[in-house]
């Protein structure tokens, strides 16, 4: 494959025609992987291109300045890919990796596979770079155009060799960046495991059911979900406050805090369960008659709804 553009310094990558007045470029899509186009890229969606770039990357994949739809995208194809992933290392803005995470769906799904060694996240301070993807034996400028994505690809060894070395220096510089979301995997066998194999498939559901799950606005976070989740099975405040402490989800005040707001609004009720010994424990229920005869997949939509 021709270089599809290529630059001395991998810091500053531009499109730049042949002498012949056309760039020979490949398309980042399965379907256009062997077909020269013409310079003007038409786009192809984000999650197709990042597909793409996984399974060729080989052992190692470097990715670097990439967009916070990027990173999301990237890490629900590595979740969702088949094949054995190549070590991927993602060197990106500290603001937009602690924006993405805020997000417990993308955060613990990112979590799953830092757990398993496939994913590393550094963070650089400076925002005016290229988004890249850097493998062996290419690089790939991913390209953005409003709804649409498109890779430029280079695989001239001697450009992609200094790629490596540039960008595998500023790896080695960068800060690491601490994830303390819990993985995904985790949460749900503790879960069930704490408190019952029904709760884990209601908490599943409900996750599947929402696109974010961030508390702001546009999702729950995951605290509520989680009390939601446990009034719907009439658990204990005490074991699943602990439950998500020791996994590593929020304290036990802040699953105090969120009971209480949630009990203000209506949407959870509590009753004393006494014990031999110390103050009585609080079991939680559904309070409004629309949680209670939602499925678990409607839970998180309905109480939005409510809370809004």
């Amino acid at each position: 494959m021709e270089t599809l553009f290529h630059h001395a310094d991998p810091q500053e990558l531009y499109t730049r025609k042949s002498l012949a007045g056309a760039v020979k470029i490949k398309y980042i899509h399965s379907v256009y992987s062997d077909r020269e186009m013409p310079s003007n890229l038409l786009g192809v969606k984000t999650d197709d291109m990042l597909a793409t770039i996984i399974r060729d990357a080989g052992d190692e994949l470097l990715v670097i300045n990439p967009s916070g739809h990027a990173i999301e995208q990237l890490i629900e194809v590595a979740i969702d890919h088949d094949d054995e992933l190549p070590q991927m290392r993602m060197l990106a803005q500290e603001r937009t990796l602690k924006d993405v995470m805020g997000d417990f769906i993308v955060a613990s799904n990112a979590a799953d596979l830092i757990d398993s060694g496939a994913l590393q996240f550094r963070t650089v301070d400076d925002d005016s770079g290229n988004s890249l993807a850097v493998t062996d034996d290419r690089v790939i400028a991913i390209v953005r155009a409003g709804e649409h994505v498109a890779g430029l690809v280079s695989d001239d060894e001697e450009f992609v060799a200094t790629a490596n070395e540039t960008y595998g220096t500023d790896w080695e510089e960068a800060d690491e960046f601490n994830l303390r979301t819990p993985p995904l995997t985790r949460v749900r066998e503790t879960l069930e495991e704490e408190i019952g194999l029904e709760a884990e498939d209601d908490f599943n559901q409900v996750l599947a059911s929402m696109e974010t799950a961030r508390g702001d606005g546009d999702g729950l976070d995951e605290v509520t979900i989680s009390l939601l989740v446990a009034a719907k099975n009439e658990a204990l405040l005490y074991d699943i406050s602990k439950w998500g402490e020791d996994v590593g989800i929020a304290s036990k005040a802040t699953f105090s805090r969120t009971k209480t707001k949630l009990e203000d609004m209506g949407l959870i009720d509590t009753e004393k369960v006494p014990i031999d010994v110390g103050r009585p424990r609080l079991r939680l229920k559904l309070g409004d008659d629309r949680l209670k005869d939602a499925d678990s997949d409607q839970l998180a939509s309905v109480a939005q709804s409510i809370l809004h």
